[in-house]
């Protein structure tokens, strides 16, 4: 048995983890959890392995970790034999530093916004405030989400025409994190064609056979939509 295991919600950040270890080669275990099909969370069992229910988590031995960024430096750092990613000191471990912070800390937030506002314009509420729901949902959408949302995928673009992947011409993890707000993007977030670059580095990144096997692996990874 493998001494890595890795919890795994269906359709979540989880699946980078997946990824990334098929990357590195490392043996692993997966323990499966499916969302709640009603309210789209995570079930109470995820509880019983990291008190905020959240997913991914891994425990390697006696170590129980969460975040997606936390547990992809720690997997890098011990199993990694200096894989996917810059050397220490160098301009592109900056570089590297900086996207896998940027993925969840400053592309996440907007995503999530408009996942909560979408189901409050377009979801089911009671006759008498629904007019009200749907307007004020779609003004803050249109005056502070959506806005912000381009702004981070002009930006996004103009990064990856500099280069392969974001931190240069060499895959790196960092890449493995920022994939998931990306497609993101594309299933809720305005990245569609008018973003080539962005699209053609979701292409790469899908065709990588690591990739492919988390996915064989995981099962079922479909992003919500609005």
């Amino acid at each position: 048995m493998a001494s890595i295991t890795v919890h795994h919600l269906n359709n979540s950040r989880s699946q980078r983890i997946l990824w990334l270890l098929e990357e590195l080669g490392v043996e692993y275990d997966i323990k499966h959890y499916q969302r709640d099909p009603e309210t789209m969370l995570a079930p109470p069992e995820l509880y019983e392995i990291h008190p905020l229910g959240k997913s991914p988590v891994i425990t390697d031995g006696d170590v129980t970790l969460a975040e997606t960024g936390a547990i992809i430096e720690y997997l890098v750092d011990r199993y990694g034999k200096g894989q996917f990613i810059p050397d220490a000191g160098s301009k592109d471990r900056v570089r590297y530093t900086y996207w896998l912070h940027y993925a969840e800390g400053s592309m996440m937030p907007p995503l999530l916004l408009k996942l909560v506002f979408d189901k409050i314009e377009n979801g089911p509420t009671p006759i008498f405030v629904r007019p009200f729901a749907k307007a004020i949902a779609k003004k803050v959408k249109a005056m502070m989400i959506e806005p912000r949302l381009k702004q981070h995928l002009n930006y996004l673009e103009d990064e990856i025409q500099k280069s392969t992947w974001f931190v240069g011409d060499e895959f790196s993890a960092a890449d493995i994190q920022l994939s998931f707000p990306l497609q993101a993007a594309v299933a809720r977030g305005g990245l569609d064609k008018q973003y080539p670059g962005l699209l053609g580095f979701l292409d790469r990144i899908e065709t990588r056979p690591a990739y492919k096997r988390a996915l064989e692996r995981g099962g079922e990874f479909k992003l919500i939509g609005t």
